[in-house]
């Protein structure tokens, strides 16, 4: 399998620096970050370590779901995925993820509601970024749309 690559360039300090996030591999942008944006509410047209966590979960959560509803005997047409990833101030000093919500939505052929939470709870549980977040609590809401 390939080994996939992003880069960042940072100027400044945390407070006033800020950098850009590249996606090598794919070559399809460069992305704005900075720690003022990453801690408000408005992103204000910056990403941030979260986003990219969250676009990496959400993306291969669907893929593994895919995978699974096909092993159970089922047929995706569609899976809505988003994935919330928190970040707070950790008591041991600096900042941790404090959770992360995968919210999925599915039309599905030959699956009940049943059955696709039980392949919805396997693909949280054996996707590889769910894997590599294991110190995060993952929690998961999953329904038939």
């Amino acid at each position: 399998m390939p080994t996939r690559t992003a880069r960042t360039a940072w100027n400044g300090t945390l407070a006033e620096g800020g950098g850009q996030v590249e996606l090598t591999s794919s070559k399809i942008g460069t992305y704005d970050v900075s720690f003022p944006r990453r801690a408000a509410d408005d992103a204000d047209g910056t990403t941030s370590p979260e986003e990219l966590v969250a676009a990496a979960h959400s993306s291969c959560y669907a893929m593994q779901l895919s995978a699974l509803i096909g092993e159970a005997g089922g047929t995706p047409q569609t899976l809505h995925v988003s994935a919330d990833v928190s970040l707070a101030p950790d008591p041991a000093g600096g900042f941790h993820l404090t959770g992360i919500l995968l919210t999925v939505r599915g039309e599905v052929d030959g699956l009940d509601a049943d059955a696709f939470a039980t392949v919805a709870a396997q693909a949280k549980d054996s996707c590889p970024i769910s894997k590599a977040l294991a110190g995060v609590d993952i929690t998961l809401d999953a329904a038939l749309a």
